[in-house]
């Protein structure tokens, strides 16, 4: 079991990885064009930007400290998942937040679903021989 979860942490990781190439990338060409139909002034895309960025630039580094954490894990090392706890309930907090605002739109479970993965992975590993 600690192996498949282990290799579900490091699924959840790149899933992490790559959704912030396309946050930054895809989805801000996207926004930009929409915000030029609208005419929305310079200093108010440019706010929008570095937002937007900041959060693609974190979804990569959050990416990157799960996925190395399982792959160590993986080696046979001994490391705390409580980092990638804390990942896996902003991803899962802020999916069902943003569910919640938008009226249900099926779009936020793409935070939601890797947030879940990456909590099963970190869960804690039953003990050996521990007494129910």
């Amino acid at each position: 079991m600690t192996r498949v979860r282990t290799t579900l942490g490091i699924l959840a990781g790149v899933i992490l990885i790559l959704s912030s190439a396309a946050h930054s990338l895809l989805g801000w060409k996207q926004l930009q064009i929409d915000l030029a139909k609208v005419q929305a002034p310079a200093d108010l895309v440019l706010g929008v930007a570095v937002g937007w960025h900041f959060g693609g630039i974190a979804m990569l580094a959050f990416g990157c400290i799960v996925t190395s954490l399982f792959l160590k894990r993986l080696k046979g090392e001994s490391v705390s998942s409580f980092p990638a706890f804390v990942v896996a309930l902003a991803y899962v907090g802020f999916g069902a937040w943003a569910l919640m605002v938008s009226h249900l739109n099926p779009f936020f479970f793409i935070f939601i679903v890797p947030g879940v993965l990456l909590a099963i992975a970190a869960l804690p590993a039953p003990q050996q021989g521990a007494r129910r």
